[in-house]
């Protein structure tokens, strides 16, 4: 074994255990892990087709949205997640800086909310820019444990 193989060996075992313990102390679910980085993965792929299917299926309905349309990551705004993806509608100038909507879940008392805020970033945990004046007109999500 050359010591290029034997560092990658040693460093996928450290990992493994790494992970290993990691579960013990936290409860993981690696199924969760991959529904998170794959619903990024899908929405960057496939977003225009998620899309057209989408206004596609209201259209049918007589519930078209009227003006642009764009399919983005839904982000949990303390995690910065994938959990689902989300339509938004507006004019194309503000739909085109899109890049994720960021959901929030603030409570009072017993009420619960959902926030779905249309942002200019992936990643809203750094500084959050909302792009003003436009509509959220599907929500996909995924069921996380």
């Amino acid at each position: 074994m050359t010591t290029r193989n034997r560092s990658r060996c040693i460093v996928l075992v450290a990992a493994c255990l790494l992970i290993a313990f990691a579960g013990i102390a936290v409860a993981i679910d690696i199924g969760d892990i991959f529904k998170v980085v794959g619903i990024g993965y899908l929405v960057s792929e496939f977003g225009p087709e998620i899309d057209k299917t989408i206004n596609k299926a209201l259209a049918e309905r007589e519930a078209e949205a009227k003006g642009a349309t764009k399919v983005v990551p839904i982000i949990t705004v303390l995690t910065g997640g994938y959990i689902g993806a989300a339509q938004v509608v507006g004019v194309p100038e503000r739909v085109r800086k899109v890049q994720a909507v960021a959901q929030t879940e603030p409570t009072l008392g017993d009420v619960r909310m959902t926030a779905f805020i249309p942002v200019s970033t992936k990643t809203p945990n750094r500084r959050i820019e909302r792009v003003t004046g436009l509509g959220v007109s599907a929500v996909i999500d995924l069921k996380i444990k």
